[in-house]
């Protein structure tokens, strides 16, 4: 086992060592002429980026107007930071912001968890066949649409449904348990129908790492006769783990924009100071109440948190581990 550490201590070292003596290519018009074909091909992307993503910017202005349709950009009055104060009064906004963060973090903490067990456990299986179609079936949840698992959830945490009857057949309840009204479940249920929904395609470009891994680092280890467990603990998880990182990173970035749809689906009146999250939130007392100042300046609250979360997360993985996206 002594062998394959050192192994990969050795490989990890060598590539730091050739990332420090890569020098920085300077953009040139030689290399922009090697390159020629890629430039090109990026370009439509570009283009798609700038028109869909950058041009739309222009209209956080009305976030700092009392802007109405009918006078547009140049005919709203300008009220400054009003709409930002109006917001940060709002003991529903900073519910609605705890819910966000809340089922936010427990969806990246266990979909990346489950993700990673799964992809570790489908790398280990040699029936071919078997894991094959464990991969297909796996997957079948990501297309399903939102209002299917949402009807399904329901069904089967109903007083009547499958999950009840498993509970009172092993006599953990003399009653039905109504999960769908009760408060303190609500994240928990959101949490587990999005990771069950998404593991299956989250596991995919961890697996995809998986296979990029020297299998002179698996033989070593055998040969000091480690088992399994001590393969994937000392050998698979560090070979991922820039992955892993990465793309936590950039999860991270999204803990504050989970959506609305599954809450909205999921949540009744009972459990609903439990389901509303920010865009909820935008949407019902935003554009719902054609508050769009309003409602514009909530999303620029949420761009300037995921901007700080990405660069918060990123510096503390440089530091901590010399991986980062930028």
């Amino acid at each position: 086992m002594e062998s394959a550490k050192v192994i990969d201590i050795e490989k990890q070292g060598q590539i730091k060592a050739r990332q420090k003596q890569m020098p920085k290519k300077k953009i040139t018009w030689k290399l922009i002429k090697q390159q020629k074909l890629l430039i090109g091909m990026s370009i439509p992307f570009v283009i798609w980026l700038a028109i869909f993503a950058y041009t739309p910017l222009i209209g956080w202005i009305v976030a700092f107007q009392d802007y109405r349709p009918q006078n547009g950009f140049l005919g709203s009055d300008w009220v400054g930071f009003h709409h930002f104060r109006v917001l940060f009064n709002d003991s529903l906004f900073y519910t609605a912001l705890r819910n966000t963060i809340g089922m936010g973090g427990l969806g990246l903490i266990f979909g990346t968890g489950t993700a990673i067990s799964f992809a570790l456990l489908l790398n280990e299986l040699r029936f071919t066949r078997f894991k094959k179609m464990t991969q297909t079936i796996s997957y079948l949840p990501h297309f399903v649409s939102w209002v299917v698992v949402a009807n399904l959830v329901t069904t089967m945490l109903s007083n009547t449904g499958v999950v009840n009857n498993i509970l009172q057949f092993l006599n953990f309840t003399d009653s039905p348990i109504n999960f769908m009204a009760r408060p303190d479940m609500f994240w928990g249920i959101v949490t587990a129908a999005e990771v069950w929904k998404s593991t299956g395609w989250n596991a995919i470009i961890y697996l995809a790492a998986m296979t990029s891994i020297s299998q002179e680092m698996y033989e070593a280890a055998h040969v000091d006769g480690a088992n399994r467990f001590q393969k994937m603990w000392h050998i698979t998880l560090p070979s991922i783990k820039p992955i892993i990182i990465i793309l936590m990173i950039m999860s991270i970035g999204n803990i504050i924009n989970i959506g609305f749809e599954r809450q909205m689906l999921l949540g009744n009146n009972i459990v609903a100071d439990a389901a509303i999250v920010i865009e909820k939130y935008a949407l019902d007392y935003g554009i719902g109440m054609f508050r769009y100042s309003f409602g514009t300046a909530i999303g620029i609250f949420k761009s300037v948190i995921s901007i700080i979360l990405i660069f918060t997360f990123n510096t503390i993985a440089k530091k901590t581990s010399d991986i980062s996206i930028m």
